[in-house]
């Protein structure tokens, strides 16, 4: 019996596309957005100083310009992780998103959920007749 390569697969059949759960949640609009800004920044700023590198290398006129962009661009790099981390920080505070099982948000959370849990309960609970 000859039977062809890749016959005994001919049963399986898999989809293209295959939906995992995520680990983590997806950042929040403003966090990701200023990720973003940062990641495109932090790529400038290493090509410009690959290229400063490369153009003091060679003795190219280009190398003294190309330097001092390449410092200015590094600090305009450090603002915009900074702006990263400080606009994640500034919507956890505002969004009152913590991770911390004892924390306050959380607790007040629970408390909440119990007094709305013991008012449906007394709404729902028969009231006493009474006699005239």
């Amino acid at each position: 019996m000859s039977t062809g390569a890749g016959t005994e697969f001919a049963d399986v059949t898999r989809s293209l596309w295959v939906d995992e759960p995520v680990a983590r949640r997806r950042l929040p609009d403003p966090v990701r957005t200023a990720a973003v800004r940062a990641v495109l920044i932090v790529a400038l700023t290493l090509m410009q100083a690959v290229t400063a590198f490369l153009c003091t290398v060679a003795g190219s006129w280009l190398a003294f310009p190309m330097v001092l962009s390449s410092v200015a661009s590094t600090v305009v790099a450090t603002w915009g992780v900074l702006d990263v981390w400080v606009t994640r920080q500034v919507w956890n505070q505002r969004n009152g998103v913590v991770s911390v099982p004892s924390s306050t948000a959380r607790r007040m959370r629970r408390e909440r959920r119990q007094a709305r849990r013991t008012a449906r309960i007394r709404a729902r609970s028969p009231r006493p007749l009474s006699r005239a």
